[in-house]
């Protein structure tokens, strides 16, 4: 039989302390020295398969207890430690392995203190949303610096007038319609730096870098055109707006360094949006379109995300326009971008329902999906989804994909395009609602009998009659 080695040296001393023996008595019993079971005991010696035939047949021991105990007791504590909470605190891979071994009913008990306090920042969250709707104080829960600028950058107008401004003036100096190489010549001409674009083998993990000392920007040909001249433009709007971004950051009031260096990417894509797309040109071509965003795609050389994104920023006093609000998904149903004209409408959208389209149209990439939408409390909202391409990929690389939902209050719909999708009324001939019923999230919403909930009601308890069975698992009374 080959010989495995089993490093179990907590549990040996486990077994040994419950049968109430010494180190010498129990290395009699199994035909080693003292001094060798010591070194097994402190894990400086590995059980051999041999071994552990003897402990089971000498102490009546199944085999598998020596064996990966504390495999899944590691894999959560590591999960433990990696809160941020605890992330300051998070021990190495060996002292995880010995405190599961070698306190494994304390070990446990951290599990399960973390996993209590995990379920009951859930519920917090789940309240604080339910007040927010509510019009009350919210509550305020831990956050990772990326989740303070998404909420502080969420809760506020998607519009940042000092940026306009200088990005319509920027737009006119570079002048003529082709930017990219407008964009080349001036970082060219006025701070001497080449734009290089570079394959995935040079350059596998980046979209972007900046090398200060040959003066050169390198894009990724994983980018599609109009991603790279996102990322150009980005750099220049660093380079030409750093005053400005820096001002717009600070009146932001975020409380970390990393907060802030993640909201000046987030406004210099911002920038970058606005440069692409001026504002008073890209209002007009707006309303004359109908906000018909592959319309404005096509206009003005730019993607569907990105002239989606720009519908969102089009909050300017003297020349607002339709005030739209954005959402961009996963597969997994992570909500990784919102932003509104008018922040984006947490409390009376949410956002979180897995009726809404932009879950399905990941059924149908490219497909346009148009709904109106109707919430728990009677408000009424049109959206736009559609799947989006990330970076490319190789061969053997999985694509990234992503679905964005665009939408706005229901009574804007006569100004959209998207309206003449809605089904229409069999003798006026007028687009009728027929809005989908929707909530906020699962465990905010309180409609009966719906079948896409994934979750009970944080409001209400649930209905446990064995008598009956609803239509969801998670049927309350």
């Amino acid at each position: 039989m080959a010989e495995q080695k089993i490093f179990a040296g907590p549990r040996i001393r486990r077994i040994r302390n419950g049968k109430g023996l010494t180190q010498t008595a129990m290395a009699e019993a199994l035909g080693i020295s003292p001094s060798y079971l010591n070194l097994i005991e402190r894990n400086q010696r590995p059980l051999t398969v041999q071994l552990i035939l003897k402990l089971a047949s000498v102490f009546k021991i199944e085999p598998d207890e020596l064996q990966g105990e504390g495999a899944g007791a590691v894999t959560a504590l590591r999960e433990a430690f990696a809160d941020p909470l605890l992330a300051g605190e998070l021990p190495g891979d060996q002292e995880l392995i010995e405190l599961a071994e070698g306190a494994p009913n304390a070990s446990a008990a951290v599990v399960k203190l973390y996993r209590a306090y995990r379920e009951q920042a859930e519920r917090l969250t789940d309240l604080s949303d339910l007040l927010a709707r509510e019009g009350r104080a919210t509550i305020s829960a831990a956050r990772l610096p990326i989740d303070e600028v998404r909420e502080v950058l969420e809760r506020r107008p998607n519009h940042f007038a000092r940026i306009e401004e200088e990005a319509e003036t920027f737009n006119k100096l570079l002048g003529g319609e082709e930017l990219l190489p407008a964009l080349k010549e001036w970082l060219r001409r006025e701070y001497g730096i080449v734009v290089k674009v570079l394959p995935v083998a040079t350059m596998p993990n980046w979209r972007r870098r900046y090398d200060r000392h040959s003066q050169r920007l390198f894009i990724s040909e994983r980018l599609s055109p109009f991603d790279q001249l996102r990322e150009v433009a980005m750099e220049a709007c660093l380079i030409r707006m750093n005053v400005t971004i820096a001002a717009e950051v600070q009146a932001l009031k975020l409380s970390t360094d990393e907060a802030r260096r993640l909201a000046r990417f987030e406004l210099a894509r911002y920038a970058a949006h606005a440069l692409m797309m001026p504002y008073h040109a890209f209002h007009a071509a707006a309303v004359r379109a109908r906000y018909d965003i592959d319309v404005l795609r096509s206009r003005f050389g730019v993607s569907f995300e990105q002239a989606a994104n720009r519908l969102t920023m089009l909050g300017r006093a003297t020349q607002p326009g339709v005030p739209f609000f954005m959402l961009e998904v996963d597969h997994a149903g992570n909500r990784f971008r919102r932003a509104g004209a008018q922040g984006f409408p947490q409390a009376r959208f949410g956002g979180a329902c897995p009726k809404l389209a932009v879950h399905a149209a990941f059924g149908q990439p490219g497909q346009i999906f148009v709904e109106a939408v109707e919430m728990p409390d009677g408000a009424e909202f049109l959206t736009i989804c559609r799947t989006l391409e990330g970076p490319q990929g190789a061969f053997a690389e999985r694509p990234r994909r992503t679905a964005i939902l665009i939408g706005c209050d229901i009574g804007f719909r006569d100004d959209l395009v998207y309206a003449t999708a809605l089904p229409a009324e069999p003798r006026s001939g007028k687009q009728a609602l027929a809005a989908v019923p929707i909530g906020p999230a699962c465990r905010l919403c309180e409609r009966t009998g719906c079948l896409a909930r994934a979750e009970p009601p944080v409001t209400r308890p649930l209905g446990l009659d064995e008598m009956v069975s609803g239509l969801s698992a998670f049927d309350f009374q």
